[in-house]
């Protein structure tokens, strides 16, 4: 489980298509990882299968190249990281679980006073779950729903300190993004679908 509180980028160095499936190494701040140990990768939970001073590797599974962007990572793709929880520290962000739900696309960005604007469009099944100043992730970071758009669109502001400590900074428009929904909304919905659709037969 993570927060959707990035605490470094890295970088990727190597990708290679091995047995495991495909594998990245990637640099990195951290020098006290452990194998198997759980790492957000631009919000995709990814094992850590070597490591060193500075760099660690991890393979993502054929299922996890068709939900995502990572096959289509190369040598110098910069990435968010995030270790995962312990329990007792802050919960800063949100409760992220490190599966992407979705990726979803930039349709613009615009500067308003001292924001950053960033539009997504959604997934129509992905779009329903948001809610106004609910919360989201988008490549690991934890934000928040700035306003409903038409046709499955979601408004971002991302802040200052955001734009320059992740990867965000660099959105344009076209980009493609990994996108997480908030699991409780997820979970709600999975919980009254029967009951919405008891309703529509009435």
């Amino acid at each position: 489980m993570f927060t959707g509180l990035v605490d470094d980028v890295g970088t990727i160095d190597m990708v290679a298509d091995t047995p495991a499936g495909r594998e990245l190494r990637i640099s990195c701040k951290y020098n006290d990882l452990a194998p198997g140990e759980s790492i957000a990768v631009n919000g995709a939970c990814l094992t850590v299968r070597e490591y060193g001073a500075g760099w660690f590797t991890c393979a993502a599974v054929v299922t996890t190249l068709d939900r995502t962007t990572i096959a289509s990572w190369t040598s110098g793709t910069r990435v968010n990281l995030e270790r995962a929880m312990r329990l007792g520290d802050r919960l800063g962000g949100h409760l992220v679980l490190g599966h992407v739900d979705t990726v979803a696309t930039v349709r613009q960005t615009a500067t308003r006073d001292d924001a950053w604007l960033v539009d997504l469009q959604l997934t129509p099944d992905v779009a329903m779950l948001m809610v106004p100043h609910g919360s989201l992730t988008v490549d690991g970071v934890s934000l928040t729903v700035n306003a409903l758009l038409p046709d499955n669109g979601v408004q971002l502001s991302i802040i200052e300190y955001t734009s320059r400590h992740t990867t965000l900074g660099a959105l344009s428009t076209g980009d493609p993004v990994h996108v997480e929904a908030d699991v409780l909304a997820k979970h709600v919905a999975r919980l009254v679908a029967p009951q919405l659709a008891a309703h529509v037969l009435n």
